[in-house]
């Protein structure tokens, strides 16, 4: 679109400052460049005044979908990231816990350096385990979730997603930093990415409604957010920080006409060429 935008202009440019006549000015421009090859169909694309600086578009300005798929990887690496420091303070705040919270034998594990245990458990795996049902059906669904949305905010796919909700559950957590201190586990091997995944889809949808309503809930901004936070606590945990929440608030407004808007326009005519600049605010 952009670059079919750009030729247009050279185009029309260069044919203004050779040409000298106003009509063979229009029938050049008319010859050489349709109607229908400058604008193409913006197939889900939101208006590009939607477009503030340091804001973008976000998945949010799209319509629903679940196979649409526009990814932000270097937001996504940015989760990625984060999501790695989130797992090395779990394991220190699991290390803290009682030994019937987590089923790991600490003072057996204490007597195995750490690689050559993880190897150890790594082969043996997967098991049934006989982890706090807590853990293993409500704590690994969230986070299943957790990590589904991680991707899906970022304007991976439905598919896309639960493929980085696996790829994070069972290579970066239950292969990686939890294979340290016991043997893969067959339901979180399951339940995390699969039940976190259908719960994380639930969840972007309500978060769709939340941003759409400008994190509101119940005519409520901080209970918008609340929610907003545990739908999606990676994304907006990062971007309380890095002002994702107000750029998306920004977009809303100027979606619904508020605010300042503008238009130009350049036309030939019988003495040459007309163009105006018009502006508006709404509010």
């Amino acid at each position: 679109m952009r670059i079919v935008l750009l030729t247009c202009l050279a185009i029309a440019t260069s044919l203004l400052t050779k040409a000298q006549d106003t009509d063979s000015i229009y029938i050049e421009i008319a010859d050489t460049v349709s109607v229908s090859e400058c604008i193409e169909p913006l197939v889900a694309e939101p208006a590009p005044s939607l477009k503030i600086p340091g804001g973008g578009f976000s998945i949010y300005d799209y319509p629903y979908s679940r196979e649409f798929s526009i990814p932000n990887w270097k937001r996504m690496w940015i989760n990625t990231g984060v999501l790695t420091g989130a797992g090395v303070l779990t394991m220190v705040i699991l290390q803290s816990l009682p030994a019937d919270a987590t089923a790991w034998n600490k003072r057996e594990d204490a007597k195995t350096p750490m690689f050559k245990r993880w190897w150890r458990n790594v082969r043996k795996g997967p098991v049934w385990d006989g982890d706090n049902p807590v853990f293993n059906y409500v704590l690994h669904p969230y986070a299943g979730a957790a990590y589904y949305m991680g991707a899906r905010s970022q304007g991976f796919s439905m598919w896309g997603s639960f493929v980085y909700c696996f790829c994070v559950s069972t290579f970066f957590w239950e292969y990686g930093f939890e294979a340290f201190n016991e043997v893969p586990s067959v339901q979180d091997l399951i339940i995390t990415p699969v039940v976190g995944s259908l719960l994380g889809e639930g969840f972007y949808m309500a978060k769709r409604k939340i941003v759409e309503n400008d994190y509101c809930v119940l005519g409520s901004r901080v209970l918008g957010i609340a929610c907003a936070w545990l739908c999606d606590p990676i994304n907006e945990t990062i971007g309380a920080f890095r002002g994702y929440q107000h750029h998306q608030l920004e977009r809303n407004r100027l979606r619904r006409g508020e605010g300042l808007s503008g238009s130009s326009w350049l036309a030939p005519s019988p003495h040459g060429l007309q163009g105006g600049l018009s502006l508006v605010y709404n509010f």
